[in-house]
């Protein structure tokens, strides 16, 4: 992304379309695939997040614990939590919910996260064992995309079936060469999913919030724009 270390460590395996998988056997991320319905089920809290700060320990420059604090844009389920919510984590064994740190001088990326409560800490949040966030982009018109390829959760939802082709106002929707190695990147020129912008890949494609929010099957406030 961006990523956080699940969703880069996992990026290859659970891209949606690139690798493509029997639809009777889906390719595992941590542990079986699974429906944003099922996700929507097991959540105490989904919402559209923006990271504002983290405090993690790091070991040899990947985080082990610590908290990353999440500005809520858009509660989906869970409908009134704090504005502001904290996310713990602790470990490295593929199951863990981190997110990157954004600098001074940028804003911090969004994401569609699928969270629970902390047993050790009621009023804080915990990542799904199945995964815990989705890049989120924000289109030209304002409009929230989950970004296409989807990756950090291994979905038996077809996603790239909702597909449309998104012109993004959005940083983060730009790669280069140093967040994407050459066997990746090839891979996603060659499915679509990017195109060389200058120096840099953009993004080409992604799905309208709306349209997640209704495979999820729960009920959402309409404010799916930026």
């Amino acid at each position: 992304m961006i990523r956080t270390i699940v969703l880069a460590l996992l990026f290859l395996s659970t891209v949606d379309g690139v690798q493509e998988a029997p639809a009777s056997d889906p390719q595992p991320a941590q542990g079986n695939a699974v429906s944003l319905a099922e996700l929507a089920r097991q959540a105490d809290l989904i919402a559209l997040v923006q990271v504002r700060d983290t405090d993690y320990l790091y070991q040899r420059k990947f985080p082990i614990a610590g908290s990353a604090f999440l500005q809520v844009l858009i509660p989906y389920k869970n409908a009134e939590p704090a504005e502001l919510i904290e996310a713990h984590e602790k470990g490295l064994d593929g199951q863990t919910c981190y997110f990157p740190n954004p600098t001074v001088f940028e804003e911090g990326r969004r994401y569609l996260v699928f969270l629970r409560y902390d047993p050790e800490k009621p009023e804080r949040f915990k990542g799904l064992a199945a995964g815990c966030a989705l890049d989120v982009l924000v289109g030209a018109d304002n409009s929230y995309f989950v970004r296409l390829p989807a990756t950090g959760i291994a979905l038996t939802d077809r996603l790239d079936n909702h597909r449309q082709t998104v012109d993004f106002a959005d940083s983060y929707a730009l790669e280069n060469g140093d967040s994407l190695n050459p066997e990746l990147r090839d891979e996603l020129l060659n499915a679509g999913w990017i195109v060389q912008r200058g120096e840099d890949y953009g993004y080409t494609s992604g799905v309208p919030l709306a349209t997640v929010r209704g495979l999820m099957e729960i009920e959402g406030t309409p404010k799916d724009r930026h």
